[in-house]
């Protein structure tokens, strides 16, 4: 039977499914039932990758699904990104608490102090690596473009908030917890900032998916946004400036993936969602 973990690491390019022997076999499962655990309040939310002077489409849709998702089951999700992102998620109504690249620790301070989050959750955002800089899939530096959100991650258990990472390819933020083995499997430079929960996927909106659809499975009701829904807003992102991570092209592609792969994907974990909740209610 196929899993949701499955879902997400269909059509695996970056050797997400090397790391997949080293974690738990229901690793989003596990990040899913984290998150239902928490306090409803503000759960914080990073993500946005630039690529080429944009954002990546990568990112900002899985974002935006799991916000919807957590909205719905009461929570206050807050995206933490740079200023130049933050249209990419009022569009859809979601709070933005905008971070200048070149702020400091005190400065992520203050948001806890002023948003006393209950949890944070991050989505293909880049983190500091092994190098103590910040680089994209071709080992290019990005820090003059990369607000420090990976701060928020470091500090968290200082103030007991739990966090959870989702990334695809070795240098986003939780991918600390899987270093070692991200530079003998992978040979890369990897992201050494850890999180409590790490969600892999073949690409980081697939992950964020996952996490939404095990949120709705445990909630007992399908929050799910659609495909067309998802399609929608990325084609609304596209439009505000946002390109693909592999080609930089202004179109409604993930990672070199396109709208077919996309729908693939959702479609394939509302079926799961459709399946998991009608059994449920025959146990019943």
């Amino acid at each position: 039977m196929e899993h949701i973990e499955d879902i997400i690491l269909r059509h695996s390019q970056r050797g997400m499914t090397k790391l997949r022997p080293h974690m738990e076999a229901d690793y989003c499962r596990q990040a899913a039932e984290e998150i239902c655990s928490w306090k409803r309040g503000v759960v914080l939310l990073t993500t946005g990758f630039y690529v080429a002077g944009y954002p990546e489409t990568d990112g900002p849709t899985g974002t935006a699904v799991l916000a919807s998702v957590l909205r719905d089951m009461g929570f206050r999700p807050v995206i933490v990104t740079e200023p130049e992102n933050a249209e990419l998620f009022r569009i859809r109504d979601f709070e933005v608490a905008a971070a200048e690249v070149g702020v400091d620790v005190d400065f992520f301070r203050q948001m806890i102090f002023e948003y006393h989050p209950v949890g944070m959750i991050s989505v293909e955002r880049c983190g500091l690596n092994a190098e103590n800089d910040y680089a994209n899939m071709r080992g290019i530096s990005i820090s003059e473009h990369n607000a420090p959100t990976d701060i928020l991650f470091q500090i968290a258990h200082e103030y007991d908030i739990r966090t959870v990472g989702v990334g695809d390819g070795g240098n986003e933020i939780g991918m600390g917890n899987v270093a070692d083995i991200i530079k003998r499997e992978l040979s890369l430079v990897p992201c050494v900032v850890k999180v409590d929960y790490l969600v892999i996927a073949s690409v980081s909106n697939w992950g964020a998916y996952g996490l939404a659809a095990y949120l709705s499975i445990l909630s007992g009701k399908n929050l799910m946004p659609t495909y067309v829904w998802a399609a929608q807003y990325m084609k609304e992102t596209v439009e505000i400036g946002s390109v693909d991570g592999i080609t930089h092209e202004r179109v409604t592609h993930v990672d070199g993936f396109d709208e077919s792969v996309e729908q693939e994907i959702l479609d394939a974990l509302a079926d799961k969602i459709d399946a998991e909740l009608a059994e449920t209610a025959a146990a019943v």
